[in-house]
């Protein structure tokens, strides 16, 4: 019998700190098990505060803070296990506004590059309405149903289908958890106040467990220095708060090719191992 291929995973996401926030705990258990973890992050994050500072004095511009955010999103990558992180450098605030076809293009080529069969990303309403979550999550189907089409020009690497998808979602105690450890996450967009919205738990269909990994976790969300300030309520957690906040991720299976039910997912490869 032939070899099963090694299992991996891949995270397709819009910002620096996006993976770590939002899924290093999973990350950290699945590098650690030996899946092999891959990320793609969409911008390098320079249309962001630096230190709680927005642009103007003592901020050191887009062109530097992208410099800055990218060396802390490879330190991160590090710190979780990631085997290889892939920058596509569009312009952080504007992802929605890029032309569809390119960043399809470029996401379906790594996809046949790494050939996963769990991929992870925002959900279609990107957490709490912001722009740049939902548009990367539109891309990311885009270029799962494009890395699996021979007709769709993506990269050198042959076809790919991915088994299984999944949208990183938040109940509603693990958000208010979050939201009380952290900040509250809120998106303006067009003038229109966007908040977090929890799915309903009927709704979860998979549930990691990351206890073990918080500590990693919590390693590669410290890289982050630049944007240390929105992180200085989680500095000051007890070791037992950190564990709770980190403890386990919760997920919506888009799709699966290899399994399916009611019944509450506790491993992203359920039905390939």
């Amino acid at each position: 019998m032939p070899a099963q291929p090694p299992l991996r995973l891949m995270a397709v996401l819009a910002h620096p700190d996006d993976e770590s926030l939002g899924m290093g705990g999973t990350l950290a258990r699945y590098a650690a098990e030996g899946v092999e973890t891959y990320l793609v992050t969409a911008t390098r994050g320079q249309s962001g505060r630096f230190r709680g500072i927005p642009a103007g004095e003592g901020h050191p511009g887009k062109e530097k803070l992208a410099q800055i955010r990218e060396a802390e999103l490879r330190a991160a990558a590090e710190a979780l296990g990631v085997r290889e992180l892939a920058l596509l450098d569009y312009m952080d605030g504007e992802l929605d506004r890029a032309e569809p076809r390119g960043v399809i293009a470029k996401i379906a080529a790594q996809l046949r590059r790494h050939r996963p069969q769990v991929v992870l990303t925002f959900p279609s309403d990107g957490i709490y309405g912001h722009p740049d979550h939902i548009a990367i999550s539109q891309f990311t189907l885009a270029a799962i149903v494009a890395a699996a089409d021979p007709a769709h020009a993506a990269g050198a690497e042959a076809p790919h289908a991915v088994s299984k998808c999944y949208f990183m979602v938040t109940s509603e105690a693990s958000s208010n958890a979050y939201q009380a450890a952290f900040k509250k996450l809120v998106s303006n967009v067009d003038g229109v106040e966007r908040h977090l919205i929890p799915w309903s738990d009927w709704s979860i269909t998979t549930v990691v467990d990351t206890r073990a990994y918080w500590a990693t976790a919590w390693r590669a969300v410290s890289c982050h220095d630049s944007q240390i300030a929105g992180y200085q309520a989680l500095k000051t957690l007890e070791p037992d708060h950190h564990e709770a906040l980190w403890s386990s991720r919760e997920y919506y299976r888009v799709f699966s090719t290899v399994n399916g039910g009611r019944k509450r997912e506790t491993d992203l490869f359920e039905g390939l191992r």
